[in-house]
């Protein structure tokens, strides 16, 4: 079987067998690959916990029909401050989920790969509840799908906007409002993303907690919508709501 070599970010792994293991990865070159990690449930595998989602690998792997056989792994990142921190956990597994149900198999999209790199490398420097809406954002926009903010998206005024609409992907004035309600304070910092200027909006520390959470929700329910599906790993610790 012919051999090559990548480096990636693993998304996600699921059992096979009793000791194997089906991990897929985003890499740099070869796009998203899935391939079989050969006893590494056992506690002698010569693969450790590298193959964990989140860690950052430089693989070589056995070029399969289907799968790919992982033959040697070196760790390149480990996001050991995001493993230590709940909500940083649950960001960047919604994080590879994402960028799982984008990539397509064996088909290269390197800004896949750096968008996540990036964004996790972020998140383990240090945990902002941001970094998750602004990576959502920002790959919607590479989908040619990220919403218009700064003006309504049916009459096109700039003034008195007051809602978002995610089938609509954008904002909406008062007059033609049909979706949620949506904050200038909160339209301003997804424009700055979309913008390119989410470093301004990290080093912020004046973005109130209704705001913040006023992001996250839509840049959450965008996503979800492009996706056609909910995004598991953000809502696996989500406390019931009452009422």
């Amino acid at each position: 079987m012919p051999v090559y070599s990548d480096v990636g970010i693993v998304l996600r792994t699921h059992k096979l067998g009793e000791a194997d293991r089906i991990v897929t990865l985003i890499t740099q070159d070869s796009g998203k690959v899935r391939a079989v990690a050969k006893g590494v449930r056992k506690t002698s595998s010569r693969f450790g916990s590298r193959l964990e989602p989140m860690s950052h690998v430089q693989v070589q792997l056995y070029r399969g029909r289907e799968l790919d056989i992982v033959n040697q792994v070196e760790l390149i990142e480990i996001s050991t401050q995001t493993r230590a921190h709940l909500e940083a956990t649950t960001d960047g597994l919604a994080m590879c989920e994402m960028v799982d149900q984008l990539a397509h198999d064996r088909s290269p999209t390197p800004h896949l790969y750096r968008m996540l790199v990036g964004a996790l490398r972020q998140l383990n420097t240090k945990f902002q509840p941001l970094i998750l809406p602004a990576l959502q954002f920002r790959l919607l926009a590479e989908e040619g799908v990220g919403p218009c903010v700064d003006r309504c998206v049916v009459c096109g005024c700039v003034e008195g906007l007051v809602a978002y609409d995610v089938s609509a992907s954008g904002a909406q004035c008062q007059a033609h409002r049909r979706g949620v309600s949506a904050t200038p304070a909160a339209l301003s910092v997804i424009q700055d993303i979309l913008g390119g200027r989410i470093a301004v909006q990290l080093r912020r520390d004046d973005i109130s907690a209704p705001v913040m959470h006023e992001v996250v929700m839509l840049a959450r329910q965008a996503m979800e919508h492009h996706l056609e599906r909910r995004i598991r790993s953000s809502s696996l610790f989500e406390t019931p709501q009452l009422g």
